[in-house]
C-alpha cells in the first residue's frame, strides 16, 4: 500500500489489536476525526497510522476534504454472523426468531454483505404478492368535490371563488409508510460499499418493484408503521430495513469530511438481546422486568439513572437489578467503572445483590462482597458462540438467580 493512493481498503476486527498501516495524513487525519475507529500517527514513522476497531462493525467510506484521499473500512465483528442475526432477531421479535434458512446469512464473513442478502430476501418474500397497499391522507385542488372541502384553505387560496376547490381525502395507494421504508432501505444499501454484485443486482430489481414509491428524504423522521396481520408478510422486512436506516449514514462533518456507510453498535445489540431475553423469561410469571426503568440515586431526585432492567415483585417493590455490558469497562486492569455503577444502582434500589452480563471472553464469572456494605455484585459470562437453545438456556440461568437472590 502506498502513501501517494488516494483510495484505500483497509480490513479490521471488532477490539482486536490495533493494526499499522500506511495511510495519506489526510486520510488517517479524517479517521481520527470520524470516530469510527481509534486512529493515532504512529510515534516512529511517518506516514503510518495506528488503527484499532472498537465495537461498531460494518462498512464505512470515509473522503477527506480538497482530495485528500478516501478509506474503506471494513470491521468484521468477532460473533459469528450466524450468531449476530440470532441475536438481532430476538431483540426485535423473540416469539419469532430468524430462521437460518430465513435470512441464509451462514455463507457470508463481513456484516455488511450479510445484511443487504438478507434485506433484499426478506423484501422479495414480502412483495411477491404485490405491493400492500393502504390509506394515506391527501390534499390538493380539484374540479370536483372528494372527500371534504377544506374551508380555511379555500378562502385564503381562493377568495371566495368557486374552483378549483381545496380538498382533504384518504388515497388508497401502495404509497404508505411501509412500502416507502423498504424502498428508502434498499437505496441506502445500494449506496454502500462492499454490496456483492450478484446482491446489488437483486436490490436493483426491488427497487423496480418500489418503483412508484416515495423515498424519505434524508433528513426526514422514519414514517411509523404498526404491526397488524394484514402487513404481517412486511414485518420482518421491516424490522431489517429500519436497522439499515437507523445504523447507515452520509454526513458531512467539519472541515468538509464526508462518511458514508453503514456500522453497527454490538454494545447495543447485546443490551437489547440480554434485556428483552431476560424480560420474555418473566413474562407469564408473577415478576415483571422492566427496561430502562427510571429511579434517581438521590432524595432531592437531581441524579438520574436508568438500569438496564429492573425486576419487580408482585407487591411493585424492586428486587433485582441487571445492566448488560458488552465489554467490560476497564482502568489499568480493573473493571471498576461497572461495579461502581451496579454499586449505586443497588444502594439507591435498596437491594442486596446486583446482576452485570458480559458477553463471554470480554469478562468472566465473578461475584465480589463489597466492603461495609453487605452488597454482592454478580458477573455473568454469556458464549455468543454457541446454538441458540445453548444461549436462551443460559439467560433462563440468569433469570432464576435473580428469582432466587430476590428471596434471600
Amino acid at each position: 500500500m502506498s502513501a501517494t493512493e488516494s483510495v484505500v481498503s483497509v480490513e479490521l476486527v471488532e477490539h482486536a489489536p490495533a493494526t499499522r498501516l500506511v495511510l495519506p495524513d489526510a486520510v488517517g487525519r479524517a479517521l481520527a476525526a470520524s470516530d469510527i475507529v481509534d486512529a493515532t500517527p504512529d510515534p516512529y514513522t511517518p506516514g503510518h497510522w495506528l488503527l484499532r476497531a472498537g465495537s461498531k462493525v460494518g462498512a464505512v467510506a470515509v473522503t477527506a476534504p480538497d482530495g485528500g484521499g478516501s478509506v474503506t473500512v471494513r470491521i468484521t465483528p468477532k460473533v459469528p454472523i450466524v450468531r449476530l442475526f440470532f441475536l438481532l432477531g430476538h431483540s426485535l421479535d423473540p416469539k419469532r426468531n430468524w430462521r437460518d434458512s430465513e435470512v441464509e446469512v451462514a455463507q457470508h464473513r463481513d456484516l455488511l454483505p450479510a445484511l443487504a442478502h438478507a434485506v433484499e430476501r426478506q423484501v422479495d418474500r414480502a412483495l411477491r404478492q404485490g405491493l400492500l397497499q393502504g390509506y394515506r391522507p391527501a390534499e390538493e385542488s380539484a374540479v370536483v368535490v372528494r372527500g371534504r372541502v377544506r374551508e380555511a384553505e379555500q378562502i385564503r387560496r381562493r377568495f371566495g371563488t368557486m374552483l378549483p376547490i381545496e380538498v382533504a381525502y384518504d388515497e388508497f395507494t401502495t404509497d404508505i409508510a411501509e412500502n416507502r421504508i423498504l424502498r428508502t432501505a434498499v437505496e441506502r444499501l445500494l449506496r454502500l460499499p462492499g454490496v456483492p454484485r450478484d446482491v446489488r443486482r437483486r436490490l436493483l430489481h426491488q427497487l423496480a418493484r418500489l418503483a412508484d414509491v416515495t423515498a424519505i428524504v434524508r433528513g426526514q423522521s422514519v414514517p411509523n408503521w404498526r404491526p397488524t396481520r394484514l402487513n404481517s408478510r412486511y414485518h420482518q422486512a421491516l424490522h431489517l430495513a429500519r436497522l439499515v436506516l437507523d445504523g447507515s449514514s452520509a454526513e458531512h462533518a467539519p472541515g468538509g469530511l464526508r462518511i458514508d456507510g453503514f456500522l453497527f453498535d454490538m454494545n447495543k445489540l447485546f443490551e437489547d438481546f440480554v434485556t428483552v431475553a431476560l424480560r420474555d423469561a418473566f413474562r407469564g410469571t408473577s415478576h415483571a422486568a422492566r427496561l430502562q426503568d427510571p429511579h434517581h440515586l438521590d432524595l432531592a431526585a437531581a441524579i438520574r439513572m436508568k438500569p438496564d432492567l429492573v425486576l419487580y415483585r408482585p407487591d411493585g417493590v424492586p428486587c433485582a437489578v441487571v445492566d448488560a455490558k458488552y465489554k467490560a469497562e476497564k482502568r489499568h486492569g480493573f473493571p471498576d467503572a461497572d461495579l461502581y455503577q451496579m454499586l449505586a444502582y443497588c444502594t439507591a434500589l435498596g437491594l442486596p445483590e446486583g446482576h452485570l452480563v458480559y458477553a463471554k471472553g470480554n469478562a468472566s464469572h465473578a461475584a465480589h462482597q463489597v466492603r461495609h456494605s453487605g452488597i454482592v455484585i454478580h458477573q455473568h459470562a454469556l458464549d455468543l458462540d454457541q446454538e441458540p437453545a445453548g444461549l436462551l438456556a443460559d439467560i433462563e440461568q440468569v433469570a432464576e438467580l435473580l428469582v432466587h437472590t430476590s428471596r434471600v
